[in-house]
């Protein structure tokens, strides 16, 4: 650490004990004189190389020159991972937080570092370093656009914020370099080496890929290790985990089958805490991990999915099967990966992954600090396929990162409105200048075959939108130029889609008595609202019978029905358990879709409010807060104003005692399952002073 200066050293030496010495790739980084010169930089090196520390250090020197940083990073469960990793900087008196108003260091997602650039600008300037994690996700089509156009108007709000992108190695890295006027530092060297190879159902003389998996976790396993599996779908991740637990029965001992089934208890736990008995699918889980194979997709309870993560993380899991989500996020790594799937299902039918995320996935092999050497293993049908994903991801180039911004129409509405909405853009010619300091204006003009048409192309995309936006009522023509209209400033503010407004909008002008149910449904049809998936192809006339007894009429019966159905019964106090044996449903994400949902009527309240109409506030309230809680109307002030009480010790209280809780004692109150001393005067307190 020599080219370190001390009073970074110092803190790196306390905080990461566990570096010795930096590798090859962070020397070649730290050679570079990042640290030194105040130039934007790219720092290009494989996964699990040590990419964090390098961003890290650089944050550090701003903050102890006086400065602020914030590190941006595409997920949630990547930004919690890294507040909880910088925290330990607080020790040295460095705030750690989520927002650079109150925080030395601040750790946002890329759609609140995006709010950011547009209603902060005094907060931005004060911002002396960007570090963007993942900053290869700028070419994903739904996150991408929103991490580009953030930088592209934070580079014009604050000309001098350093940004310092950490990235896999991009194909077309001289683009990426030039539009953000970096250097880039790039290095090959990985800390644990991989081992990419191809496997065949047909050389272990098998028709059936799960085989396949099951002979290289058997490998996994002789070896003191793990296997991480990556399937197409969150039924088959299931399919998969039960095969390989099957074959696990006769193979693990009776210490490590101790360990797992503590694992699966502690999954089983996690329902029964909440107050529904476990789904089935908690029972197959429970039931696949009590043999070392476990499943992981987002039809799991979130707490699950952390168990899962920690247990697996602590030698307590041989295998996981899992969507391909996974391959993002949480650092996960194991010695094993098995890509048994190379397609994913989309509107236009299966569809092979690209290189990058196959780079991705095999990335997660081999742990650092753990192994000498990872494998990853892709597995075909046959001989003759396995030639051909050979050639393609073994042998194959990473495709070129491209903009997807004009591709994504939303993406293009939403930084217009920004644009407009902050008052950095005023006039079709100031967006389309705007647009022309994207990747995208970039990539459109660099290119020489089609710099000719980029600007006609740039000025029609513009013109169409502007249309759209004006002949909705977001955008208005002023002879001062282009404002927000009430409605626009409120998307503005928003994260949510303008196709989610401009339905909601279209919906509550046309309201003429209020129906909870039927709102449900129609928010059920926007792309904001996380979806309640089918678990099968079992007859989904439960859903439709529910849907017409409300008056609710659908031909097509597919996951947004199946989560307004779900939705309806959470705010009747239905459990996860009788949801999911009723509809036949993942219905454990039925929490965070009612969450989301829950905001999504405060949303319709305050639209409903910018066009001048009040008559339902209440009643949106009222929905807002059920969905919230997953309560009936009449225990709402109870759940609300007793905090951690909860529906199913609230609709217990009403059962024993009445909705009038006044004349009964703290000790009477007791007598109700779950109810505390501290509860029962927490509720005491309250029944005195409703």
């Amino acid at each position: 650490m020599e080219n370190i200066p001390e009073n970074i050293k110092t803190i790196i030496n306390s905080c990461y004990p566990y570096i010795k010495e930096f590798n090859p790739a962070q020397k070649a980084v730290i050679d570079s004189g990042y640290l030194e010169n105040n130039k934007n930089c790219v720092i290009a090196i494989p996964t699990a190389s040590g990419k964090t520390v390098l961003g890290v250090m650089v944050a550090l020197k701003a903050i102890l020159d006086g400065g602020k940083a914030i590190y941006a990073a595409p997920l949630l469960s990547i930004q919690n991972e890294k507040v909880k990793e910088f925290k330990k900087f607080e020790e040295f008196g460095i705030k750690v937080g989520k927002h650079p108003s109150s925080s030395d260091l601040s750790i946002m997602v890329f759609e609140s570092f995006d709010v950011l650039t547009r209603f902060s600008w005094d907060v931005l300037r004060e911002v002396d370093t960007l570090i963007i994690d993942e900053f290869h996700m700028i070419g994903e089509f739904s996150r991408g656009p929103t991490i580009e156009c953030a930088i592209t108007r934070a580079k014009i709000i604050n000309p001098n914020l350093r940004i310092i992108a950490l990235s896999a190695t991009l194909e077309n890295m001289g683009e990426i370099k030039n539009w953000l006027d970096a250097t880039v530092v790039e290095h090959d060297y990985r800390p644990v080496p991989l081992n990419k190879d191809v496997l065949d159902s047909e050389m272990f003389n098998t028709k059936n890929k799960n085989d396949v998996v099951v002979k290289v976790l058997e490998k996994a396993i002789a070896d003191d290790s793990q296997a991480l599996s990556f399937v197409s779908t969150r039924r088959f991740t299931e399919s998969l985990a039960s095969y390989v637990a099957g074959k696990l029965k006769k193979k693990t001992t009776i210490e490590q089958k101790k360990g797992f089934k503590e694992v699966a208890e502690k999954l089983l736990a996690v329902p029964e805490k909440k107050g529904s008995r476990p789904t089935s699918t908690c029972l197959k889980l429970a039931e696949s991990c009590e043999n070392g194979s476990v499943f992981h997709h987002a039809g799991l309870f979130s707490e699950q999915k952390e168990i899962i993560e920690e247990e697996f993380r602590n030698g307590n899991i041989l295998m996981i099967a899992a969507t391909p989500s996974l391959m993002y996020g949480v650092n996960l790594p194991s010695k094993y990966v098995v890509i048994r799937d190379y397609t994913r299902w989309t509107q236009q039918g299966p569809q092979a992954i690209p290189v990058f995320d196959y780079e991705q996935m095999s990335g997660r092999a081999g742990r650092p600090q753990y192994d000498d050497k990872g494998y990853s293993y892709l597995v075909a049908k046959s001989m003759e396929e396995s030639i051909t994903l050979e050639e393609r991801y073994i042998n194959g180039s990473v495709e070129p990162t491209n903009s997807k911004l004009i591709e994504n129409k939303d993406a293009v509405f939403k930084q217009i409105i920004a644009q407009v909405a902050s008052t950095l853009s005023q006039s079709p010619e100031e967006l389309q200048d705007f647009f022309n300091k994207t990747f995208y204006g970039y990539q459109m003009t660099a290119n020489s075959s089609m710099s000719f048409f980029a600007e006609e192309s740039l000025k029609f995309e513009i013109q169409n939108a502007l249309e759209f936006l004006i002949q909705n009522q977001i955008l208005q023509a002023t002879p001062s130029g282009l404002k927000t209209t009430a409605f626009g400033n409120l998307i503005a503010k928003s994260n949510y889609s303008v196709e989610t407004a401009v339905k909601i909008k279209e919906y509550v002008n046309n309201l003429e008595s209020f129906n909870p149910e039927e709102l449900i449904y129609q928010l059920a049809q926007t792309p904001d609202l996380p979806l309640i998936s089918f678990k099968g192809r079992k007859s989904k006339d439960p859903v439709r019978e529910k849907l017409s007894n409300y008056g609710l009429f659908a031909i097509d019966i597919a996951n947004p029905e199946a989560t307004a159905v779900s939705l309806i019964e959470w705010i009747n106090e239905r459990t996860e358990y009788q949801i999911e044996n009723a509809y036949h449903v993942y219905s454990s994400s039925t929490r965070r879709s009612a969450y989301e949902a829950s905001l999504l009527v405060r949303f319709t309240k305050n639209t409903l409010e910018v066009l001048g109409k009040y008559n339902y506030s209440k009643d949106l309230d009222y929905l807002s807060a059920r969905l919230y809680y997953g309560v009936k109307e009449d225990i709402i002030p109870l759940v609300i104003g007793v905090k951690r009480l909860g529906r199913r010790r609230a609709r217990a209280l009403v059962d024993v005692f009445g909705d009038d809780l006044r004349p009964f004692s703290e000790k009477e109150l007791q007598k109700v399952e779950g109810i505390g001393p501290k509860l029962a005067k927490s509720i005491k307190n309250f029944a005195d002073n409703y």
